[in-house]
C-alpha cells in the first residue's frame, strides 16, 4: 500500500514538472526570442511553420514570437497570430492563446479567418476547464462551475450564427451537444447537492432550469424526476403530477 502511494505521488510531482515545463516554455522570455537566428520574416516563417508542423509546438511559439516582434506588420502577421493560438492551445497555454485569440478579434473585426478563431477560442475555452490530475485519476468534474464551459459555448454558438459556411460548423455542432450535456449535467449535481440537504425548493428549481435551457440535453427527464421528487417533498402534489407525466411524455 505504502508502496503505491509513493508510486502515485511520484506521478502527480512527474506530471507537475512536466505541465509546468510546458507552460513555461511555451511564453519564451525577451532574451530566448533574442537568441532566434537574424532572418527575413520569410524566412524566419518557413522555420517556423516547419517546426510547427513537426509538432515542435515550444520551439515553434519561439520562432513566430521573434517574428511577431520583429515584424509586426510584415506580411505574416495575422498568420503568425493564429499559429501562435494553436502552438499555445498545444502547449496548454490557454491565458496566452486567449490574450493572442482576443487581440486579434478586437484588431481585425472584419478578417477572412475570424471563424477559425471563435473556433480555437471554444477550444481553447473547453481546455481551460480541464484538469489533468483529476482527469487522470478518474475524479468526477460535473459538480465545478461550469463558467469556461458557458463561455466556451458562446464563443461555438457565436461561429455557428456568424459563420454558418464555415468549414468549422460540423465539429462546432458536435462539441456543442457536448458542452450542453456537460452543463445540463453541472446543474443537475447542483440540485442533488440541494435535494441532499432537504432545501427542495431549490433543488427544484435547478430541474426547472435544466428543462428550460438544456431540454435539447440527454439530461431532460433526470431534471423533470428530481423536480417530481422535490414538489412531492414541498407537498405540491400538482405540481409533482406535472414533472411526472411530462417524464412519461419524453419516455415514449
Amino acid at each position: 500500500m505504502i508502496k503505491n502511494l509513493r508510486k502515485r505521488a511520484f506521478a502527480i510531482i512527474l506530471s507537475a514538472s512536466f505541465l509546468g515545463l510546458a507552460a513555461c516554455s511555451s511564453a519564451p522570455e525577451q532574451d530566448e526570442i533574442e537568441r532566434v537566428p537574424n532572418k527575413s520574416a520569410q524566412a524566419l516563417y518557413e522555420d517556423a511553420k516547419e517546426t510547427l508542423d513537426s509538432g515542435l509546438y515550444a520551439r515553434a511559439i519561439e520562432l513566430l514570437s521573434a517574428i511577431n516582434s520583429r515584424y509586426p506588420f510584415g506580411p505574416f502577421s495575422r498568420q503568425v497570430q493564429m499559429d501562435l493560438v494553436f502552438a499555445h492551445y498545444q502547449t496548454g497555454n490557454t491565458e496566452q492563446a486567449l490574450a493572442h485569440i482576443d487581440r486579434f478579434i478586437r484588431l481585425n473585426p472584419n478578417h477572412k479567418n475570424l471563424d477559425y478563431m471563435y473556433y480555437m477560442r471554444g477550444l481553447v475555452n473547453i481546455k481551460a476547464d480541464e484538469n489533468a490530475f483529476q482527469d487522470y485519476f478518474g475524479v468526477d468534474r460535473a459538480d465545478r462551475d461550469a463558467n469556461r464551459t458557458r463561455v466556451a459555448f458562446q464563443d461555438l454558438s457565436t461561429l455557428i450564427s456568424s459563420y454558418p459556411d464555415s468549414e468549422y460548423i460540423p465539429e462546432a455542432k458536435k462539441r456543442l451537444v457536448w458542452l450542453l450535456n456537460k452543463m445540463a449535467r453541472y446543474e443537475l449535481k447542483v440540485a442533488q447537492y440541494y435535494f441532499e440537504r432537504e432545501a427542495y425548493l431549490a433543488a427544484a428549481n435547478r430541474g426547472k432550469y435544466v428543462v428550460e435551457h438544456y431540454s435539447q440535453s440527454s439530461y431532460l427527464n433526470a431534471a423533470l424526476e428530481i423536480m417530481e421528487k422535490s414538489y412531492k417533498k414541498l407537498g405540491l402534489s400538482e405540481l409533482a403530477e406535472n414533472a411526472r407525466q411530462t417524464m412519461q411524455l419524453n419516455k415514449r
